[in-house]
């Protein structure tokens, strides 16, 4: 047996004696790999635990007991996945990959098969959608499912377009005046890498200009002006690039995307969950939270969006899918739902108009799903006359 184990692995914890043992549902015992305090706690929860990966660390997620034994939420391991190259294989791939996705992405099975066929044809990638709503992580989700070398740039952070893409030229007294090429350089010349493109409404358009030619089909260059001799690098073979996008006029510091750039991407829309979904969604993030709790941060969730989508809205936007996960988080922390809500939600809204603000019909939705017994105010006197009245 392996000294670690996969991730994906569920295990639960039995106690025998004054110990408390891991084990998987094929019967290995994990109890070396997870922490006495986790075990304990998973125990007393009567809760499974899951080993999940984030930012290259791994860690044990509390899960119901119920997936305990379960196969279908653990991924197929990346290593195991062999992407097939006849049509008819890569059809029947295709037809079958919504298994890969993993359980803590919500997307509809039709786009997650979009999704893989895009990548797996070569095709330019844009993720576009809402703020919080799983544009990244469905991104990188596609990158662990088809286990391709992965790079990433955030060009809504990048403020040398030029240096980040294609390089910079150095002094050195020994060598003089010499070119150092760009990690991108490297990025596009890695056979059938995925290139994450992060944030490219938010980018400067000199690298808009650098990435025309990488991005279009019938080019696939990138020229090094800088270089002795101005090289010309071609991309490999296989190489997918996907970029995320905030599109629309709600977004500050986003920029309008060339025409001929948003043509060079195949476009596939994130969707808004709705409540059920992300109940469901803060359920499998935390399963040990109350029912009740986790339904108020979807309700809010979901009447917010509600009314940013009327035609006369009174808010200009509603709470993303990465602050409800916020506010779940704070409420798993010991944090009472006004404190996360006036953390997590009211910065994002205006208050200005006194009663008429969009914060203030923000706190009306939220003083909803308060208990009456609370002691927090949230609103003043002059706030609100009536919070009843819009509902």
């Amino acid at each position: 047996m392996n000294s670690k184990p996969k991730i994906g692995t569920v295990v639960e914890v039995k106690k025998s004696g004054n110990r408390f043992n891991a084990w998987d549902k094929d019967g290995n015992k994990w109890t070396h790999a997870v922490i006495t305090s986790t075990r304990k706690k998973a125990y007393n929860n009567k809760t499974a635990l899951e080993l999940r990966e984030k930012n290259g660390r791994t860690y044990w997620w509390q899960v119901p007991l119920s997936e305990f034994g379960k196969t279908s939420h653990v991924p197929t391991p990346a290593s195991d996945i062999e992407v097939p190259e006849g049509h008819d294989e890569i059809v029947d791939f295709i037809g079958n990959s919504y298994g890969l996705k993993p359980q803590g992405l919500i997307m509809k099975e039709l786009k997650w098969k979009y999704l893989i066929r895009s990548a797996v044809r070569g095709k330019n990638i844009m993720m576009t959608g809402q703020a919080g709503c799983g544009k990244t992580l469905a991104a990188k989700s596609l990158i662990n499912a088809l286990d391709r070398p992965e790079f990433y740039f955030n060009l809504g952070a990048t403020q040398d377009p030029r240096s980040t893409l294609i390089g910079n030229v150095h002094f050195d007294k020994k060598k003089g005046t010499f070119f150092s090429e760009s990690l991108f350089v490297k990025a596009i010349q890695t056979e059938n890498a995925v290139i994450l493109l992060d944030e490219l409404t938010r980018a400067h358009p000199d690298a808009w200009n650098i990435l025309m030619t990488v991005l279009d089909y019938g080019q696939r260059y990138l020229r090094l002006d800088e270089a002795d001799g101005q090289t010309t690098i071609k991309v490999a073979n296989g190489v997918t690039f996907i970029a995320t996008a905030n599109i629309g006029n709600e977004y500050t510091a986003t920029r309008q995307l060339d025409k001929a750039l948003m043509d060079r991407f195949t476009i596939i829309e994130m969707d808004l969950l709705n409540k059920d979904e992300e109940y469901g969604l803060l359920k499998y993030m935390f399963p040990t939270l109350e029912d009740d709790s986790l339904d108020k941060v979807a309700s809010i969730t979901s009447l917010t969006r509600d009314e940013a989508a009327t035609e006369n809205p009174r808010i200009s936007s509603g709470v993303s899918t990465r602050t409800s996960v916020e506010i779940a988080g704070l409420l798993f922390d010991g944090f009472s739902m006004l404190e996360a809500a006036d953390i997590t939600i009211y910065p994002q809204y205006d208050a200005t108009g006194g009663v008429d603000s969009e914060r203030t019909f923000v706190k009306q939705i939220v003083q909803k799903f308060v208990s009456d017994g609370s002691s927090d105010e949230l609103f003043t006197e002059h706030d609100v006359e009536d919070t009843d009245s819009d509902f």
